[in-house]
């Protein structure tokens, strides 16, 4: 129920970042939010943001040894679809204890079928017992951008085409002229950098980066990657170095004190300090005679 809810709410969010298309009426929402939820994910269609470059990002819990083959089904998936629709750029497995196991694959896919492949690698994690435990989807804005950028080259391109037509003009001095050809050359410098901006900005959203993270159950059942006797043998180890270093330190602070204690009392105890303190003794006074009998 909490996953259903998380995913019609993020479904939600990530639809209202952009415009909605033609074929995605206020009547067709509820329908796509349904779908969705009973797909254990997001369910955001690519058309509802147009110009938007969005990020993909699963994390999948299940059984430590299910995790290798559910990664090879996934990477087999994207090797099916062909180099012009999905590459794998990065995989990773690592077994960190005996019973903890965790793994990742990154994607990058044709835009059109990134949602489908989230969706199926999702279903292939639940056939292996599994679970989707993080579904994140970011957006950014990558066709406004470009837009931005279109107009500004716009507004270069005439700025050099009207310094061109000045320096066509006869009679320019020769530091007039200079200067004119060094404003024409910072502004195509500025044209190839817009240039380059929006190549970068197609590149993103020609391809939609998608990223699998594994996570194994690990250990015993309710207890999960923790292993209680190695855990109470690590706190009877930090504890035990605790109790050790408060005695160290509270020694350190009281055993000069104690030294000086020890060598004060030795001294006072000593055959020399026997006769001063004999020397300054108070004497007994003499008792008096008795009165003469009479």
């Amino acid at each position: 129920m909490k996953m259903k809810l998380l995913a019609g709410a993020m479904a939600l969010a990530l639809a209202g970042c952009g415009e909605k298309s033609a074929d995605y009426s206020e009547a067709a929402a509820p329908a796509a939010m349904e779908s969705a939820a009973d797909g254990g994910g997001p369910d955001v269609r690519v058309s509802a943001a147009p110009g938007v470059a969005f990020n993909y990002a699963y994390a999948f819990r299940l059984d430590d040894d299910r995790i290798a083959k559910v990664q090879e089904e996934h990477a087999a998936a994207c090797e099916t679809l062909g180099l012009a629709r999905c590459r794998i750029t990065g995989m990773s497995y690592r077994l960190i204890r005996e019973n903890e196991v965790e793994g990742q694959l990154q994607f990058k896919l044709d835009p059109a079928i990134a949602r489908k492949f989230g969706r199926d690698a999702i279903a292939s994690v639940e056939k292996a017992k599994g679970v989707l435990a993080i579904a994140r989807i970011s957006g950014e804005d990558v066709g406004s951008r470009i837009s931005d950028s279109q107009r500004r080259s716009a507004g270069i391109a005439e700025e050099i085409a009207r310094l061109e037509t000045r320096l066509r003009q006869p009679g320019l001095g020769d530091r007039e002229r200079t200067e004119l050809q060094q404003q024409v050359a910072e502004l195509r410098r500025e044209l190839e950098g817009e240039r380059d901006t929006r190549r970068a900005g197609e590149a993103l959203l020609a391809t939609t980066p998608m990223t699998f993270d594994y996570q194994g159950t690990g250990g015993l059942p309710g207890i999960g990657y923790g292993n209680p006797f190695s855990d109470a043998l690590t706190m009877l180890v930090r504890s035990a170095g605790t109790m050790l270093s408060f005695v160290l330190v509270v020694g350190a602070a009281i055993l000069p004190w104690a030294l000086l204690f020890a060598l004060f009392l030795f001294l006072w105890r000593s055959r020399p300090m026997a006769g001063v303190r004999r020397w300054f003794a108070p004497r007994p006074k003499p008792e008096p005679m008795p009165p003469p009998a009479s």
